[in-house]
């Protein structure tokens, strides 16, 4: 194949730098590209896209590779040059090209007293996360990162860089609809005036997991709007790099969020549930909000999926110690968040719907082993299975790895606008 009407880095298998350029976060979804075109540019993609055409070559997009849900054997843009992010503090907005990670974002903003709607890992690309929704560490207050986008700079499949606004059927279709509908180059969206939030975690043993999960439960119903809180069982290994009152150990995480005043006693209730093996909540700068969840910064592969429940009592928490607890028969990274507050409300201008009328998300995330991902899939079945009952839908910022398109469609997009995203585009989810 003849590859010199391309721009920017271009590399094919067998080349040096081919390997580095494919590789991403996410390791259990196994890439192999005809061929990789970092792009420096937006001209870039443009010709990448046009190529892919005349050649018949299937698309995919990667900036840092956390979301990866299928390889690919065609033509793979690698975003991850593209690093401009700008700040307009008046306007109280930021523009951030296509491979910018949050921590760029959260650095910029913190100079202007402003935050963005970013997720629990600095470490994460902006465009993946906002074009899945975008649920952050703000979202009970704020919404959807999703709904928060003014503009967005993109290359549709016949090679035209297009700008998107509110009223077009593109824009609406890319807040949600992942990277079907084109190659995102860059992002407006706004910021909140937010310099400082009480946060951190609450860490429990193994003996006190059902005594904790009822107790945040019952803590988490009355929670204002201005907290975003989740509860993680996490099996953390015996290594080096674990802190020491958690290492070996299955424990339960209680993560808070907090944008207001009395922090303590509004945790006080968590505090008296059980003996805290450590205790990390503190005023802290947003800017430094990736340390709530403490998310491993290391390339690993895994698997997950999640479902939203419109309860959440004590057979489903027992249901969640049996199947993603210290007795699971596959190690699961299990956490359940609160949903309501913004997440409940019709924004000011909807992107594609997602389940606004459930109470919790309850998530499931396993590494994938040398023994495949089959042991990961059945293992997570019997968990949603057993909460089956209860389940509305399921959110699509918490799919990873490989799944089939059509199932995880009809499961997280309401119908009418999945019908409407079909229209649009022929096959999709498909």
């Amino acid at each position: 194949m003849d590859v010199t009407p391309l721009t920017g880095q271009v590399f094919q298998p067998g080349q040096d730098g081919y390997a580095e350029e494919v590789a991403g976060f996410q390791l259990a979804v196994a890439s192999r590209p005809a061929v990789v075109v970092g792009a420096e540019t937006d001209g870039d993609v443009v010709t990448a896209v046009r190529f892919a055409a005349a050649h018949d070559l299937p698309v995919s997009v990667q900036a840092t590779g956390h979301g990866l849900t299928a390889g690919t054997e065609g033509l793979l843009i690698s975003t991850r040059r593209l690093t401009g992010v700008e700040i307009d503090a008046e306007a109280g907005t930021a523009r951030v090209e296509a491979g910018v990670r949050w921590g760029a974002v959260l650095e910029a903003a913190a100079k202007h007293g402003l935050a963005p709607l970013s997720g629990s890992s600095p470490d994460v690309g902006v465009v993946g996360y906002t074009l899945s929704g975008g649920f952050g560490l703000m979202a009970r207050k704020y919404g959807r990162a999703a709904d928060h986008v003014r503009a967005i700079d993109v290359v549709t499949p016949d090679g035209e860089l297009r700008h998107a606004e509110a009223g077009a059927d593109l824009f609406w279709a890319l807040r949600g609809g992942r990277a079907d509908f084109g190659i995102v180059t860059a992002l407006e969206f706004d910021l909140v005036p937010v310099a400082e939030l009480y946060g951190g975690g609450l860490y429990f043993g193994t003996a006190d997991i059902p005594a904790v999960l009822r107790a945040w439960r019952t803590w988490s119903a009355a929670a204002p709007d201005t907290l975003t809180t989740s509860l993680a069982l996490i099996p953390y290994p015996d290594l080096p790099m674990v802190p020491e009152p958690l290492r070996g150990k299955h424990i339960a995480h209680v993560r808070v969020a907090y944008l207001g005043d009395g922090g303590d006693e509004l945790v006080a209730p968590l505090r008296a549930a059980a003996p805290a093996l450590m205790d990390t909540l503190k005023p802290m700068p947003f800017s430094e909000s990736g340390s709530i969840a403490a998310e491993p910064p290391h390339p690993h592969g895994y698997h997950g999926t999640n479902a939203t429940v419109t309860q959440l009592n004590d057979a489903m928490l027992d249901a969640v110690v049996e199947h993603a607890g210290p007795g699971a028969d596959v190690g699961t990274v299990l956490i359940v968040d609160r949903l309501g507050g913004a997440l409940a409300r019709t924004p000011e201008v909807p992107g594609v719907g997602w389940d606004s009328t459930a109470e919790f998300v309850v998530r499931a995330l396993s590494v994938v082993g040398d023994d495949g991902i089959d042991p990961v899939r059945h293992a997570h079945a019997k968990l949603f299975d057993a909460l089956a009952p209860w389940t509305s839908g399921r959110l699509l910022p918490f799919v990873y790895g490989e799944h089939d398109p059509a199932e995880v469609a009809r499961s997280v997009y309401p119908a009418d606008d999945l019908r409407k995203l079909r229209e649009l585009k022929p096959g999709f989810g498909s």
